[in-house]
């Protein structure tokens, strides 16, 4: 369908003007002082250029990342001939740049043309009088060392300072005073390449005089009425606001007409002229009223259908002569993000008071399900719409309905949210901004205000947009650093905070918008006040807490394994936005990116890749803190899971990377159900987002989806349980007791049956069986039962070594948006005693192929298989990447699992399915 998409808006002329696209000619990559001239390409890198010529090796392989930091510490030219322009005539010339990384210096005919110093700004530069006195144009395009400049700048006399530790340092320092994409100077998840080039499209355009050409454009659809930040009225028409931004002039008496059109059925719903137009030159704005029962509401993955429209916007001189035409895919939805107090009302409930933190999609609050997506490459034009929706594909499979876009990486490209309105993904987008505070000087300031609303106007049509958040951690981490640091210094610079956040982001979110939300940071308490009579509206409430309430969202990191599973140990809050722990990635990806000597759990190179802890600085030999990182997975191991000792070298190192995995999804799960049921407990908690979706390259990370797109263990039990009716053990460390919920994210009474029990792991039942009927309210948790696990084990009533607690739900409810009533079922367990201290047994497994239903079955015949893993052999995962619609399960003796799959890549070798194995946590026994 995005196919289809992109070329229906390329049959829509937008005027009959000359454009040349830079893609299209030949480039040369210089660097004089290294004697080294190769192809250049647009849109790219120089890694990639020099890469592709062999100059250098693959970038990600082994410690590349250390060995080519060369590249970033040089300069850099880009240089093609142009051909074919009208230098002679009426026309006017320019240059048009989506995206130059970072700071060039733009040549063309041997003369300067300009400087840039911003990766995520739009650039176009009126070239017209330099072309007028060059016969062989030639257009030059030189970036400076990112590094090298940003330590100048830095350095400047007078600059910006903060005390020590504001700046989160991993590799290369001072990102904080350059506008790149933070995490290309290291982050404790990737490499530090800081790349440089063109890494977007770039145009000639010449223009006639009564020409323009569309740049960018605006179109932002609310209810009447609407404000950001607050819930609207649902009953309230729409109203559609379109803005053009264009290269020439918009004469005087031109006008706006509009069209929509259902982008399913081909059918026009509406059109006409837009009203209360107003004309500045380069930027038209117009606005009409739309009736609310001509469309059909957008709705997020699982909450009803994605209903989208193409709109046209025409702009029409007086004479009546379309100047310029532009369509945008869009959708009919409200999405705010509710902070607001909790009533009385509310609190007579049982809601504890405190504010809201929830996002409403049409009126209707939402339980968020999902993960923070980080850059999916160190290289963005290595990022294509096939790759994005192969992992969306993943993202929806795993029952997930919102994705972070975390701050420190580029601003995500149309096609990215093109693909999340097509399958219902909310995306929480955030400026570029992230573990560190910001210069207040002008210049910076004006720097980030045109970048900020050069990228609102851009992505803002689209319904998959869910916030716009000022920055990450900003407030609970850079912030409560200052004040534990300096805190004679934390009026000052809570208040450069706000200058940069309040002051210059927000008016380019409102002004540009009345559709999304904003919120100055990511991990905050909320707002204290919103007052739209203020220039400012919001007053942010930072520390002004009331004891006893709620506020806010919260992150979580407890690398202390010990505690993994103590669910007192983790936030009470209204929303977990991020929470995780690190784990291997599979011995395939391993293969792709390090020599077989370095396929080890403590080789050089495999440490050497982990940057959890990061070195923060750019020493090459980050062992010790390196080894904290590899030691907290193999501590979590060693305390929960019988750890392997396999004669095999590469099948020990298998083995462990699957245990590390193990501890990671069972950790996320614990966490996950936690935060679930707390919809039903005083929180009221709406949401869980863990960190983090997908790993930028092969290493070590807190990932769910490897590099490659193959599904670790964690993603898929964060499938299990992220789906709507769940039933949930809460094992309470302190007190003994286990706690056992049945949770529902549905928007209607759920009702059920709950059946409770014991088995050993030789695969007897317990007659401890009992069947709980439930109601769940709409989008609520209900406590089923109450297990003294203490008593029972004191009393002898069961041996904690010799058995596992058994859980298993149905339910009947209606998902939302529709009449029909579903059955849900769900299954889980708790072990009362870690698996490294549990009697375990061979479960044998077994696993074939039903060529009949191309489905895998599952059985075991000896005893119960925990952690029950189905997996390709070796040699053909290195080829063929397959999601199993079910992994990581408990299965009793004597039954049987029918497991479907999806191929994500590869598949064209023949025979893998029955060659298909399976395994569970007692495989680590075996030699």
């Amino acid at each position: 369908m995005y196919l289809l998409f992109l070329a229906a808006l390329a049959a829509v002329p937008v005027c009959a003007l000359t454009l040349s696209d830079l893609s299209d000619t030949a480039w040369t990559v210089t660097n004089e002082d290294r004697n080294i001239s190769v192809p250049g390409n647009v849109p790219s890198y120089v890694h990639l250029d020099l890469y592709a010529s062999q100059v250098i090796e693959d970038p990600y392989y082994g410690l590349n990342d250390f060995n080519l930091r060369w590249i970033a510490l040089s300069n850099w030219t880009y240089t093609t001939q142009l051909s074919d322009l009208d230098t002679a005539g009426n026309s006017r010339t320019f240059l048009l740049f989506n995206g130059l990384d970072i700071f060039a210096d733009i040549r063309l005919c041997s003369q300067p043309v300009a400087s840039t110093n911003n990766q995520f700004r739009q650039y176009f530069f009126d070239v017209t009088d330099i072309l007028s006195n060059c016969e062989s144009p030639e257009l030059q395009v030189e970036f400076g060392s990112a590094p090298n400049i940003a330590e100048a700048i830095a350095n400047q006399p007078g600059q910006e300072t903060w005390p020590w530790g504001v700046e989160g340092l991993f590799e290369f320092t001072h990102r904080q005073f350059i506008r790149k994409e933070q995490s290309d100077f290291g982050w404790d998840w990737g490499p530090a390449f800081a790349p440089a080039g063109i890494w977007q499209k770039a145009w000639i355009i010449q223009l006639q005089e009564d020409e323009i050409y569309v740049r960018n454009s605006l179109l932002d659809l609310y209810r009447e009425g609407q404000l950001n930040n607050l819930p609207p009225d649902q009953t309230a028409n729409w109203i559609l606001n379109a803005s053009v931004d264009v290269i020439g002039v918009i004469p005087e008496g031109a006008s706006m007409n509009f069209k929509v059109v259902d982008v399913v059925t081909q059918q026009k719903v509406s059109n006409g002229t837009l009203l209360n137009v107003t004309n500045s030159g380069d930027v038209i704005t117009g606005s009409i009223v739309l009736a609310k029962e001509d469309y059909n509401l957008w709705w997020p993955s699982g909450l009803g259908p994605q209903n989208l429209y193409n709109i046209t916007i025409d702009v029409v001189s007086g004479s009546g002569k379309t100047l310029s035409s532009v369509t945008k895919r869009t959708g009919f939805r409200t999405i705010v993000l509710n902070m607001d107090v909790i009533l009385d009302e509310e609190i007579s409930k049982g809601i504890a008071p405190g504010n809201h933190w929830h996002f409403e999609i049409n009126g209707h609050p939402l339980y968020a399900k999902g993960s923070n997506f980080i850059p999916p490459d160190a290289f963005w034009p290595r990022v294509t719409p096939a790759r994005i929706r192969q992992l969306f594909d993943s993202v929806v499979a795993g029952n997930q309905n919102m994705l972070r876009v975390w701050a420190s990486g580029a601003y995500s490209p149309d096609f990215m949210y093109d693909i999340a309105d097509e399958l219902g993904i909310l995306l929480w987008s955030e400026f570029a901004f992230s573990d560190s505070l910001y210069p207040v000087d002008q210049e910076f300031l004006e720097n980030c205000r045109l970048e900020a609303v050069y990228q609102v106007r851009r992505i803002n049509h689209h319904p998959s947009l869910a916030l716009w958040a000022g920055g990450n951690e900003i407030e609970s981490l850079e912030l409560s650093t200052v004040k534990k640091a300096a805190p004679e210094m934390y009026d000052r610079y809570q208040q450069e905070y706000e200058t940069l956040f309040l002051d210059i982001l927000l008016p380019a979110v409102y002004g540009n918008s009345r559709s999304v939300t904003y919120t100055p940071s990511s991990t905050s308490n909320g707002y204290l006040t919103i007052n739209f009579d203020n220039p400012i509206p919001i007053t942010e409430r930072y520390d002004n807490a009331t004891p006893g309430a709620i506020y806010g969202d919260s992150d979580y990191y407890n690398y202390n394994a010990a505690q993994a599973f103590n669910i007192s140990s983790y936030p009470v809050g209204r929303f977990a936005n991020e929470f995780g722990f690190h784990s291997m990635p599979s011995i395939n990806s391993w293969k792709q990116a390090v020599a077989t000597e370095d396929l080890s759990f403590n080789s050089s190179t495999v440490m050497l890749r982990n940057h959890h802890y990061p070195s923060g600085g750019l020493n090459t030999t980050n062992f010790k803190n390196s080894s904290m990182g590899m030691g907290e997975m193999t501590i979590a191991a060693q305390l929960y899971y019988p750890v392997p000792s396999k004669t095999d070298p590469l099948a020990n190192f298998s083995a462990w990377i699957h245990t590390t995995q193990i501890f990671q999804a069972d950790y996320y799960k614990s966490q996950i159900q936690y935060y679930r049921s707390g919809s039903g407990r005083p929180e009221r908690q709406l949401g869980s987002l863990y960190w983090q979706l997908e790993d930028i390259w092969q290493a070590p990370t807190w990932a769910g989806i490897e590099y490659d797109g193959r599904w670790k263990v964690l993603h898929s039990v964060a499938k299990d349980i992220y789906q709507p009716v769940i039933v949930a053990p809460l094992w309470n460390v302190s007190t003994g007791i286990l706690q056992v919920y049945a949770v529902s994210d549905l928007w209607e009474e759920v009702k059920g049956q709950a059946s409770l029990g014991w088995v050993t792991w030789d695969g007897r039942v317990v007659t401890l069986d009992s069947d709980v009927d439930f109601t769940i309210g709409a989008l609520n948790a209900t406590l089923l039962a109450t297990v003294d696990i203490a008593d029972l084990t004191s009393t002898q009533a069961i041996n904690a070594s010799e058995v596992v607690f058994v859980a298993n739900l149905t339910a009947e409810g209606k998902p939302p948006n529709t009449d029909a009533t579903r059955t849900y079922t769900h299954s889980n367990y708790h072990t009362p005693t870690p698996l490294a201290s549990a009697a375990l047994v061979d479960p044998g497994l077994s696993v074939e192929h039903d060529n009949n239903t191309d489905e895998f079955v599952v059985r075991t015949e000896k005893g119960t298989s925990i952690w029950t893993w189905v997996s390709l052999q070796e040699d053909d995962a290195d080829d063929v990447i397959v999601a199993f619609d079910e992994n990581g399960f408990l299965l009793k003796k004597g039954e049987e699992r029918r497991i479907g799959y999806s191929v994500i890549n590869g598949g064209q070798k023949a025979g893998w399915e029955s060659r298909v194995g399976v395994s569970s946590i007692w495989d680590n026994n075996l030699p």
